[in-house]
């Protein structure tokens, strides 16, 4: 059975057990109230099927025919959104007020799994629904479109969450679709307008500058100084018609900011039927958590949330109550640390 820890000492876990249980001894005996700086969670998508894994490969497609059962995903409707709902209640009492959750869920029943993040959340604290690209397209004979993307729900449990935000790198064809000017030098550059939405009546950026004032109902973006200094640094074009805009330069931007439509596709040959896009977790655990955090994930599969965790220097619990995964989750954690600070509980619940 697990004993009771300092919180402030909890080293990362790895629990082979039923998850409502291991999620209240978490809350009861480990004094993990409010502890959690990030939840993600992957849960079964009720399918109402079962997935099987083998030596060879994992099946990704429920009702395949070979290997032994890696999990069944037979509970839906009603009883499936229930079984999550209490979950999520625990969830919520173990994150701490600057926490987020990430529950990835399939597009057919996600619409549903929303109105209980909103009940339990509070639809205030609703951040986004990610559309995830999962495979590449699919030519299937049937009478619809083809289903590339699943989604992902993510609410923070405060208007005041951990938020380190993430610039996704330029591709070549993105910078010469963006940035499609080039200087004398050979730089590549694009143009924004000098104004902004809203005028100002009294301060210095609804004064003149250079003889014109900001279009009707707009403001300068700084004050008519500033303006000098970019336009005396070849910062400001000026248009036929002697409009000004400000100069930006691809090589001077690191990237872009992240949408909520996200190209993570997940590996083809995976180790375990549900593995998840490795960058994906890892791109999630930098934006919403910092070094030394505590990230949990109650339907681990795989590990790749533990792995992620582990190497971006976060303290991590992963729980499962499938033997299969626990065992391909070992086996990762072991392929990238040899001096892993993990822990293996077994016998959390009598089976």
């Amino acid at each position: 059975m697990l004993k009771s820890v300092n919180p402030e000492s909890f080293i990362s876990k790895l629990i082979y057990g039923e998850n409502l249980a291991a999620l209240k001894t978490l809350l009861a005996d480990y004094g993990l109230r409010g502890k959690v700086a990030l939840v993600y969670i992957d849960p079964p998508f009720a399918t109402n099927g079962e997935f099987k894994i083998s030596k060879d490969r994992a099946n990704t497609v429920s009702m395949s025919n070979s290997g032994d059962i890696a999990y069944s995903d037979t509970l839906v409707g009603c009883g499936f959104l229930e079984f999550l709902r209490v979950r999520l209640i625990l969830l919520r009492e173990l994150m701490s007020e600057k926490s987020s959750i990430y529950l990835h869920i399939d597009n057919k029943i996600g619409h549903y799994v929303k109105i209980i993040m909103d009940e339990i959340f509070g639809r205030n604290n609703f951040r986004n629904d990610i559309t995830r690209v999962k495979c590449n397209p699919k030519n299937f004979d049937r009478r619809a479109y083809g289903n590339i993307k699943d989604m992902i729900l993510f609410y923070s449990k405060s208007q005041d969450p951990v938020w380190n935000n993430q610039e996704v790198p330029f591709s070549e064809d993105g910078v010469q679709r963006l940035f499609k000017k080039i200087d004398n030098n050979g730089r590549r550059y694009t143009t924004v307008p000098l104004h902004a939405p809203g005028e100002t009546v009294n301060g210095k950026t609804g004064q003149e500058w250079r003889g014109m004032k900001p279009p009707k109902g707009r403001h300068w973006r700084c004050s008519p100084e500033v303006l000098d200094a970019l336009d005396k640094d070849g910062l400001v074009e000026w248009s036929t018609n002697g409009v000004p805009r400000k100069k930006i330069f691809a090589d001077e931007r690191k990237g872009k900011k992240m949408q909520d439509i996200w190209d993570f596709k997940d590996p083809q040959y995976p180790s375990y039927p549900t593995e998840k896009n490795l960058d994906m977790l890892k791109f999630i655990i930098q934006t919403s958590s910092n070094e030394g955090d505590l990230v949990l994930d109650c339907f681990c599969g795989s590990g790749t949330t533990l792995l992620a965790a582990e190497e971006l220097s976060r303290r991590w619990i992963g729980i499962d109550s499938s033997e299969h995964a626990i065992r391909v989750v070992r086996k990762r954690l072991a392929e990238i640390s040899t001096g892993l600070c993990c822990e293996v509980e077994y016998d959390l619940i009598a089976f």
